[in-house]
């Protein structure tokens, strides 16, 4: 009978340890609730039967669903792609779409002031006039361009920054695989709060990068990215580093570090995450918007220019180019072994696209 009282003491005693620190975790991120599991203890064969003997605590489990986590984690992952996106999108629009710093007022101004030279072609306010408007439009293209390069920058920094934060998790993952691993010699007694901890880095770092976790037998979790490439493998953390890309250096690209080797990573594979969403932006948005700018500034002066050519000045002379147009930039590729110069020129602006153009030779 004493063995059985203080077997039910001991019991209320692991709950109320149990609940206390529930409820000193209760604002801890990524914690779970704990509880006790309890079993009656095996009884004891009599004349009159079986005797029970008390209760036994088996194990402290947390109220945890693989499933609803997994689904959390992937909600979170898409949400800090968009935010990432939306974020980086606005400066685009902040920057084009101005009423004050953006392009078409600039535009209609040159414009306005074209038609009064039309009208009144004699008159020299007019005409110094539009050289000051011109030259606004082409300080204001320029403006733009530099706004769109900073933009880049920036992008550029924060996939850099968003590695290293990464590289950073994937560490710690792997740090609390090997503890985990260590304590955990039965699987039905788990090390909660480590679990919790490790789940709460998980969840951190989908927010910067979309994973896909792996659960092994011994309690460790492995963890990938991309096309199947491993960031964490037990106790062993591999790292992404950020890197010039090899058709631009201008451009950040992301690789992946393995034996010492560094392969970068296809931008498309990297879904999910602020890093995915910054990826995405840059490919999608910026780089067509940039050249976009580029297209209607070129398409406006070249066309300007063959006009202009063809009429006269106040002292009867022909007239020359309005505006100067500065020659496509051609960037080789660092891999090239080659010492060929390769320059570029642009006959037809209307069929120019929005499209970064590359030069390969396979032969």
């Amino acid at each position: 009978i004493f063995s059985i009282g203080v077997s039910g003491l001991a019991a209320a005693q692991a709950g109320l340890l149990t609940t206390g620190h529930n409820i000193s975790n209760a604002n801890t991120v990524g914690y779970h609730r704990q509880s006790i599991q309890q079993s009656a203890v095996a009884p004891i064969s009599s004349s009159s039967g079986f005797l029970g003997q008390g209760v036994l605590v088996n194990t402290v489990v947390r109220a945890y669903s693989q499933f609803l986590d997994t689904q959390l984690a992937q909600a979170q992952s898409q949400a800090s792609y968009y935010t990432a996106y939306h974020a980086q999108l606005a400066q685009i629009d902040n920057t084009v779409a101005d009423a004050n710093t953006g392009v078409s007022p600039a535009l209609q101004d040159f414009f306005s002031a074209l038609q009064n030279v039309a009208t009144n072609p004699a008159s020299l306010p007019s005409r110094q006039s539009l050289l000051s408007t011109g030259a606004a439009l082409a300080a204001r293209f320029n403006t733009l361009a530099t706004n769109f390069n900073d933009l880049r920058s920036g992008v550029n920094g924060q996939i850099t920054s968003t590695v290293a934060e990464i590289n950073s998790y994937s560490e710690q993952i792997a740090d609390l695989n090997g503890r985990i691993m260590a304590v955990q010699i039965n699987p039905s007694q788990p090390p909660n709060d480590l679990l919790d901890a490790r789940d709460a880095l998980v969840s951190q770092l989908n927010q910067l990068v979309g994973t896909t976790v792996i659960t092994q037998t011994d309690g460790s979790i492995n963890v990938v990215i991309g096309n199947g490439q491993n960031l964490v493998v037990g106790r062993q953390a591999m790292s992404l580093t950020a890197v010039p890309g090899l058709d631009d250096p201008r451009r950040t690209d992301v690789g992946y570090v393995a034996n010492g080797n560094t392969v970068l990573l296809n931008q498309g594979s990297l879904q999910g995450g602020s890093l995915g969403g910054l990826l995405a932006f840059r490919s999608n948005e910026l780089d067509a918007a940039q050249n976009a700018i580029g297209r209607v500034a070129l398409g406006i002066a070249q066309t300007f220019n063959a006009q202009h050519s063809l009429g006269q000045d106040l002292n009867g002379a022909l007239g020359g180019n309005f505006f100067s147009v500065s020659a496509p930039v051609v960037i080789g590729r660092s891999t090239n072994s080659g010492t060929a110069v390769v320059t570029a020129s642009i006959a037809n602006t209307a069929a120019l696209t929005t499209s970064d153009y590359r030069l390969s030779y396979a032969g």
